[in-house]
């Protein structure tokens, strides 16, 4: 995983939690400006909220962030710089929450340039003596894969919620530390686009959990040599067809169709967790050799070359294997170019079973060398 910079990673010796929030508002900049500005507000308001609570001033969860900054403003801790910057992210704040209109980027770089003043005036007044904040920089357009929409909002969320936890900790210094610890291992790494974990599945005390890259992926029976008829019987009843099809705790599932149990849940969960192993393989293959074409088979795969491409389905070619390559001939599949990137999939033709489309993979895979 790349551990990208990003402008705040100054703000980690203060507030770790600070830090990562900042760095999910930039990711969504030039995203989705909408959603910068909706959660700037959450930001600065947390801001506020350590303020008031270093000043003593009595804290309600229930007031509003128009409400703190009067609280503050009336109590003379702002300056008019700093009380017109927070206004204007809670306008354009409000407006992006409400607002149907299309929001430019550049009210989100305004907005970002508002927080810089905020976080800038925080840190001189209430962060170490020795402290120096960066001077200002605009972000830029990330040139390289960015995140959907969705999974920002995801990271966002989950970082908020840690913000306000971290915030809500009153216990012991340990516990404080224990929490610091975890936020560091699970948020530090900048993962790439499609990684940031969308669901967690469990089974018993066993649990697994989902990329968003993987939020509604097909689950292609073929693909769980033993849970490949269950997971059939579940399709025929409109179930487990897709990820986000599946339950959050796979303990049930085989209540929906007749003859299996608990062994068969037991059996797909362990397979699912290789099957997510495997497509996270792959998918870095992906982002590592962009424009290129492959056929996979579960781990392992194939370059597809266009002198590969053009090579012949036919038995001189590929041997002990006549009754796939005659089905595929039926399917007007001629060539190796025209073969589905998911081979296993080709189990689907009659007597025809993996360990078949096996062979036919080890063969392309020798005319490959």
């Amino acid at each position: 995983m790349n551990n990208q910079s990003y402008f705040y990673k100054f703000l980690k010796p203060i507030s770790k939690e600070l830090a990562y929030v900042a760095r999910e508002l930039e990711n969504s900049i030039f995203t989705s400006p909408r959603m910068m500005l909706t959660h700037a507000r959450v930001f600065v308001e947390n801001i506020l909220q350590q303020v008031m609570r270093v000043e003593g001033l009595q804290e309600d969860k229930r007031i509003t962030l128009i409400e703190r900054i009067d609280i503050l403003d009336d109590s003379g801790y702002l300056t008019p710089e700093i009380r017109d910057a927070l206004h204007h992210i809670r306008k354009i704040g409000n407006q992006a929450a409400h607002d149907t209109r299309v929001f430019r980027y550049s009210e989100a770089l305004l907005s970002w340039e508002a927080v810089y003043k905020i976080v800038k005036w925080y840190v001189e007044v209430y962060g170490p003596v020795d402290f120096e904040v960066p001077e200002y920089q605009d972000p830029s357009p990330k040139s390289t894969q960015s995140y959907e929409i969705s999974e920002i909002e995801s990271r966002l969320k989950m970082l908020e919620n840690v913000l306000v936890s971290s915030e809500e900790k009153d216990d012991s210094r340990e516990a404080d530390e224990e929490t610091a610890a975890a936020t560091e291992v699970i948020y530090d790494q900048v993962e790439p686009p499609g990684y940031t974990t969308i669901r967690t599945l469990t089974f018993s005390d066993d649990q697994v959990d989902v990329p968003y890259f993987l939020r509604d992926v097909f689950l292609l029976p073929q693909r769980f040599d033993k849970s490949e008829r269950f997971l059939i019987r579940l399709g025929a009843e409109q179930q487990a067809r897709i990820m986000s099809e599946l339950p959050n705790n796979i303990e049930g599932l085989s209540s929906h169709v007749k003859r299996y149990n608990e062994k068969n849940e037991e059996q797909f969960f362990n397979e699912l967790k290789g099957f997510i192993e495997e497509e996270k393989v792959r998918r870095q293959l992906l982002l590592e050799r962009p424009g290129e074409l492959f056929i996979f088979y579960k781990t392992d795969y194939i370059v597809i070359t266009d002198e590969l491409s053009q090579v012949p389905l036919k038995a001189e070619n590929f041997t002990g294997i006549p009754n796939l390559l005659r089905q595929l001939k039926d399917d007007q599949i001629e060539t190796v170019g025209q073969l589905p990137k998911e081979i296993v999939i080709l189990a689907k033709y009659e007597h025809v079973g993996v360990g078949t489309v096996e062979k036919l993979f080890e063969q392309v895979k020798e005319k490959q060398r």
